[in-house]
């Protein structure tokens, strides 16, 4: 091999040498954090879960309301609830637990309940009245009993008497939206209606004004809201005294006008 070809063997040499040293070392990557067993409990749900099914808002389990349970599994029923013959048999043969629903009497304000509606309210009002009873609370229906038409002033003047008249802590009155029964009954003696279709004003309506009849619309709120609505109105009181002084003088309007 000729001087020559050394020196041009060196040169190539050299010159890769060099494009080596600007090319960046290749980084490894870290192993990726990869489960090494993945458990899937597909049951944890069902666990944690208090019950199975939410029967509370009536006062009578029938056969039906158990329709598609598991043997085992857990029905949430109102403290004070009965059941039929064949709904109690399934109960026994599927070893059905009952997780009974207890009322939150502490936090609820009052014992008694007037409660009327007409035509269009009526359907909320039959569903309104077991979950009232669930609550520990003792009801007093003073109609209507159906779906058939009727004028809203004669309901909501006959519970707002029984408030009143001290028959009943307080009243609730359904119509088809609330406003013409809050203001039927705001004209007997001793009676604070409001209209209400949040949480918020509910509360408001007892805390602040006194409010001793909650006025509802069927039409305004679905029956879920319209829970939450009476929860709120039966769990807040008039506490503050500014609040009773305002009242006092709402009741003092009334006076002037009723001599």
């Amino acid at each position: 091999m000729s001087s020559k070809d050394n020196e041009t063997r060196e040169r190539v040499r050299a010159l890769v040498r060099e494009v080596l040293k600007n090319v960046p070392p290749e980084i490894e990557e870290p192993a990726k954090n990869l489960p090494q067993h993945v458990v899937v409990n597909s049951m944890q749900d069902k666990v944690n879960r208090e019950f199975d099914r939410d029967e509370s808002a009536k006062s009578l389990i029938t056969e039906d309301d158990l329709r598609g349970l598991e043997p085992g599994a857990r029905l949430r029923v109102a403290d004070n609830a009965k059941f039929t013959p064949l709904a109690q048999d399934i109960i026994g043969e599927k070893q059905i637990e009952l997780v009974k629903k207890q009322p939150r009497v502490a936090s609820i304000k009052v014992q008694t309940v007037a409660i009327g509606a007409d035509h269009g309210g009526f359907p909320i009002k039959e569903q309104l009245k077991p979950y009232l009873e669930g609550l520990g609370l003792k009801v007093r229906d003073l109609g209507t009993n159906s779906s058939d038409a009727v004028d809203y002033p004669d309901f909501a003047h006959a519970v707002a008497k029984a408030v009143g008249d001290n028959q009943n802590d307080i009243g609730i009155i359904i119509d088809g939206a609330g406003i013409g029964s809050a203001m039927a009954a705001n004209k007997v003696p001793n009676v604070r209606a409001a209209a209400c279709y949040s949480v918020a004003l509910a509360k408001n309506a007892r805390e602040h004004n006194g409010a001793n009849v909650l006025t509802l619309g069927s039409g305004q709120n679905s029956f879920e809201e319209i829970k939450e609505i009476v929860e709120s109105f039966l769990t807040t009181d008039l506490s503050e005294d500014r609040h009773r002084k305002r009242v006092n003088k709402i009741d003092n309007i009334e006076k002037q006008y009723s001599r």
